[in-house]
């Protein structure tokens, strides 16, 4: 049975918009951004901790870089030489993000870079189980290790070869009539030649 536990901190002051949105959600703006971690393991420390909240500062500087004062973007962002060059003039300090903006897109990037960042610190012993994003009381997005399960397998599906019908063995011919003493035998090419054959299309993976 696995433990948790869960820690709230402070992402900072944020600025983003959506380009493509049909609302005033398209202009900057911004919100005071948290994110709830939930940490899990199957084994607690020796002072019985799932994870030890003391260990996170280097975790919330991350955070805080990537959130605090700053104007988060989206790479493909129609005006983002615009934007680039408020951050050249120092009128802005500018996070540019591949996957897209948004506190969908900001609780993805934090469950990913806190999983990694518990995962080395713990040596595997902790991972993240979920992460939740908060732009206030009422707007809030969670990101959690099933949907990485499920984009996973999704993905899996997608890579596999469509299978093909297996075609119907030839079946074995009657043993021919002995050839003539002194003449070799007339050996078919669907004859295994010896245990040489036996692992030929075998791979390892």
């Amino acid at each position: 049975m696995s433990h948790t536990s869960s820690k709230l901190i402070e992402l900072g002051s944020t600025a983003f918009r959506q380009p493509r949105a049909d609302s005033q959600c398209k202009y900057i703006h911004g919100y005071q951004l948290k994110a709830e971690i939930n940490f899990a393991c199957d084994k607690l420390d020796n002072n019985n901790w799932v994870f030890d909240f003391g260990g996170l500062k280097d975790l919330k500087h991350i955070f805080r870089n990537q959130f605090d004062h700053t104007l988060v973007v989206a790479s493909d962002d129609p005006d983002l030489d615009i934007l680039q060059q408020l951050n050249d003039k120092g009128v802005a300090q500018l996070r540019i993000m591949p996957g897209g903006v948004g506190i969908e897109r900001f609780a993805e990037w934090c469950f990913k870079t806190a999983d990694t960042f518990v995962e080395e610190a713990t040596e595997g012993r902790v991972w993240v189980e979920s992460v939740t994003v908060y732009e206030h009381d009422d707007n809030f997005v969670s990101y959690n290790k099933s949907t990485i399960k499920t984009e996973e397998v999704v993905s899996a599906d997608k890579e596999k070869p469509e299978q093909q019908p297996k075609s119907e063995e030839p079946k074995p011919e009657p043993n021919p009539t002995p050839p003539p003493v002194g003449r070799p035998a007339n050996v078919s090419n669907q004859v295994t030649q010896g245990k040489s054959n036996w692992f030929k299309g075998t791979s390892w993976e």
